[in-house]
């Protein structure tokens, strides 16, 4: 039997199964192939009734029938069997491989996933994709890439400071930077001048949910969602500096494939997977909550590289409840003098000098009971009374000890300063205590080992990151809005606090509202943010410029931000990726037609079409939906050559700019 019979006879076969069809009677190809590879024993039957599919699908060993789903997959994966009207059409223009598979049909993940050593240039092309997608894709092969990754021309360059926006004189190594253009190609634009120079990695990408609010096109299947990621990550954390850090923020879909992706890569290694709560348990999710437990967290992927030294400051969060046994205050202690004293905690051995220094701090501080402090305050609400105990805990203590210790003091009575309210001593093993002697002097027993309040009154976060407000004005921070999927300030502000100094470089390759951008501005860290979406973009721009004239949402009210700073906007130089906006936004057949006439006389075509065959079936093209003629006429264009290449700059095909060529390529110096 041939495979045209064969092909009609499976049809006939798999129709007799509901769950292969869809409402209009399309066969579900990719439900068939996940049955095949699960050895689904209904399918396994049907196959065996008929003794064609038997033969072909089916070997004998020892008596024994074995399936060998590999090949039947490949058999219903054929061109020649069901095909679309999309899938016909490029069938016949020829720009299938041998067998007529795609790149993306798999819909299986596994440690090594298919095409994993492809690339994803963009978004979704697949059939069920979102119709109001902004990116598309192309997945390319090794042997088709040959220009695609080179460093790329810049343009558009202006400078946004407190005076409004300029043009730019001249870059400067310090500058901060925002980038629009497909951020596969910016990292790779960026990979020459920054490798091993970027401090912290922050990304917050697609979810691979179908509900994201950006424009991303976030519906993509597991394995072209991994390679997706794992083309960026590679080439990431080559930028990283070698005490670096990446945080990657994800949800359940797809937190552990990213999590076996990044373990896969040598240069990274796995610090910890935190999950934040992002969402209260209210709203539409509680509709279903008799189903399953509505989702209030997401995940932070964290991995370092190999000399990450640890954290420069943990940004605790206050306890939710204040501790009463902080029941002391200390009169002029200041937060500089706390400082001091906790360098002396920190000394491996404390030195007769040492005490000596240390009761000369405390000579001035008073003690007073807290009570009596609070007494002569008046405050607004509780709230507010409770913030005033957490911003001065550096000031309240409790006290804690022992016979033992008590039995230490004693001992000690004569070296210790009779007129103070307050002094230290060391233990045996030379820890410090401080200890407090105005109570129970006379009957000499000494309260020991002062405790200070912002010991204990702030926690840890861990990896558990359960204080970050999602609600009260989140989505308006920063002046610009974005109801949905917009990360808190709070949280940026956190990550950015432990991981970096002033002046260490920041990047965000996913920036969509600016969040990154605008946290690491405001605690003066250098940044470089990456974003194709033009909408995305307007309001990273909009929100900086807030920042620069003195925003005072989010992350401003913990830093004192007064405003100032500036940073320099910049675009990749585009080649055909000019084609691709226009196709994208074209709303008629007759538009994409008069589009294919120009990219025959203007554009860069892929090296496989063959242009006569193509006008030759112009009736075909004009019988495919207006998506799939889109989606056609992309595929056309050589994606090697969407942005200008550096090394064309000169080249007067591009039309680059005398300024825009002095800029990229000062850009590109080495500092």
């Amino acid at each position: 039997m041939n495979n045209l019979n064969l092909f009609h006879e499976l049809e006939l076969i798999l129709r007799r199964e509901s769950s292969y069809c869809m409402e209009d009677g399309t066969l579900i190809k990719n439900k068939i192939v996940e049955d095949a590879l699960n050895l689904n024993p209904k399918l396994l039957k049907y196959l065996l009734l008929h003794e064609g599919l038997k033969k072909n699908f089916f070997c004998d060993v020892e008596n024994t029938l074995v399936f060998d789903k590999v090949k039947f997959q490949h058999f219903v994966m054929n061109k020649s069997f069901l095909p679309d009207s999309y899938t016909a059409y490029k069938n016949k223009i020829g720009l299938t491989d041998e067998d007529g598979r795609f790149l993306c049909e798999s819909r299986e993940v596994v440690l090594s996933w298919p095409y994993k050593d492809c690339v994803l240039e963009g978004g979704q092309t697949k059939e069920d994709a979102k119709r109001d997608e902004i990116f598309w894709s192309e997945t390319l092969a090794p042997d088709e890439i040959n220009r695609l990754t080179e460093p790329k021309a810049f343009t558009g360059f202006k400078r946004y400071d407190k005076d409004g926006k300029h043009a730019v004189d001249k870059l400067h190594p310090t500058d901060n930077l925002i980038i629009k253009g497909n951020n596969l190609l910016t990292l790779y634009s960026l990979r020459n001048k920054y490798s091993g120079r970027i401090k912290l990695i922050y990304i917050d990408p697609p979810y691979n949910t179908g509900n994201d609010s950006f424009g991303y096109n976030d519906n993509f299947k597991h394995s072209t969602w991994l390679t997706f990621m794992k083309n960026r990550l590679e080439v990431a954390a080559e930028l990283l500096s070698s005490n670096g850090i990446i945080f990657i923020q994800c949800d359940d879909n797809e937190n552990a494939y990213l999590k076996v992706l990044l373990d896969g890569i040598p240069t990274l290694k796995f610090m910890n997977n935190i999950a934040v709560k992002m969402s209260e348990a209210s709203g539409v999710k509680m509709n279903h909550a008799k189903d399953r437990f509505p989702k209030l967290k997401e995940y932070i992927l964290v991995y370092k590289k190999s000399l990450f030294d640890g954290f420069v400051e943990i940004d605790k969060y206050k306890n939710e409840e204040w501790d009463k046994e902080n029941n002391l205050y200390l009169e002029g202690m200041t937060e500089d003098l706390r400082k001091q004293l906790l360098g002396y905690e920190l000394k491996d051995e404390i030195s007769e000098n040492d005490l000596s220094a240390i009761n000369n701090l405390l000579k001035n501080i008073k003690l007073l009971t807290l009570s009596t402090v609070l007494a002569g305050m008046t405050f607004a609400n509780e709230e507010e009374k409770k913030d005033w105990l957490f911003n001065h805990s550096f000031q309240i203590v409790k006290t804690a000890g022992s016979s033992s210790l008590a039995n230490r003091v004693k001992q000690n009575e004569d070296k210790l300063p009779k007129e103070q309210d307050i002094a230290v001593f060391t233990s045996k093993r030379g820890v410090l205590f401080y200890y407090l002697c105005n109570f129970n002097r006379e009957t000499k027993q000494p309260r020991l080992q002062v405790l200070f309040a912002d010991e204990n009154a702030y926690k840890n976060p861990c990896d558990f990151w359960q204080d970050i407000k999602t609600t009260g004005g989140i989505a308006y921070e920063g002046g610009v809005d974005l109801p949905n999927g917009k990360k808190p300030e709070k949280l940026l502000y956190r990550i950015i606090k432990m991981t970096t100094n002033e002046g260490d470089i920041v990047l965000d390759f996913h920036l969509g509202s600016g969040t990154t951008a605008a946290v690491a501005h405001k605690m003066k860290r250098q940044y470089i943010g990456c974003e194709q979406l033009e909408e995305q973009i307007i309001k990273s721009k909009d929100r900086l410029v807030n920042v620069i004239n003195g925003d005072q949402t989010g992350a401003s009210q913990w830093i004192n931000w007064q405003g100032g700073g500036s940073f320099v906007y910049c675009e990749l130089a585009k080649a055909n990726d000019e084609f691709v906006e226009k196709i994208q936004a074209s709303t008629t057949t007759e538009a994409l037609q008069s589009l294919w006439t120009q990219m025959k006389d203007t554009g860069y075509l892929n090296y496989k079409i063959d242009i006569a065959t193509i006008d030759a079936d112009a009736d075909d093209f004009e019988a495919l939906s207006l998506d799939n003629q889109k989606r056609f006429l992309i595929e056309c264009l050589d994606k090697n050559l969407l942005y200008v290449p550096f090394s064309d700059i000169d080249s007067e095909e591009y039309a680059i700019s005398d300024e825009d060529k002095r800029l990229t390529k000062e850009f590109y110096k080495k500092n």
